[in-house]
């Protein structure tokens, strides 16, 4: 019975404590680096090139991998904030210059991509010399943004919408709709409880 008992707590550790005390020391490390992070906030390992320029909501749930690439070592004020209550899903990327940001209890399923900026197509001059051209994203409350979706430079996205898995939004959304496809187009509207 001991030898069981020792099991299931280990077990119970590994499980329910561990990931727990990593959450808080990675808290921790972020927020001595300038991140601000709200009460609750619960993150895997994740890879934020300048700390200072994210804001994470409270209870915010951060999945493995994810990327927050702010642009400005120097720059000052958040360029990527998500809001309360969100969850982000792994391997997401935050790509911001001007910036990203996402309203509360939003849902981002694993693999989706925010890129605010893109570059010139001029002819005759080199691709890599090209200059940015970058508009901010923004994201309402309650969006449900499906897997491997791509969010480009300029959308918005309205209020309670509903983007399909592996849609390219290039084009704004308005609040409670359902778009899907590359590119992403109206599929219908989102019914509202009376």
């Amino acid at each position: 019975m001991g030898f069981v008992r020792s099991q299931k707590l280990l077990f119970r550790l590994r499980m329910h404590w561990r990931p727990k005390v990593l959450s808080a020391v990675r808290r921790l490390y972020w927020k001595a680096l300038g991140m601000t992070i709200g009460a609750d906030t619960r993150m895997s390992r994740i890879l934020v090139t300048w700390p200072h320029r994210v804001s994470l909501g409270e209870r915010v749930s951060l999945e493995h991998g994810i990327y927050f690439n702010a642009a400005g070592a120097h720059a000052s004020g958040i360029a990527i904030s998500l809001g309360d209550g969100t969850f982000v899903g792994s391997g997401c990327e935050f790509n911001a210059i001007e910036g990203i940001s996402i309203g509360e209890n939003c849902l981002i399923a694993s693999g989706c991509r925010f890129i605010d900026h893109n570059h010139g197509i001029q002819a005759g001059k080199l691709m890599k010399l090209q200059d940015e051209i970058s508009s901010p994203i923004r994201v309402g409350t309650d969006v449900w943004i499906g897997a491997n979706c791509i969010v480009l430079k300029g959308v918005s996205i309205g209020d309670g919408a509903i983007v399909a898995a592996g849609s390219v939004v290039t084009k704004s959304v308005e609040p409670y709709t359902i778009v899907a496809g590359v590119p992403a187009k109206f599929i219908k509207s989102r019914e509202l409880d009376s």
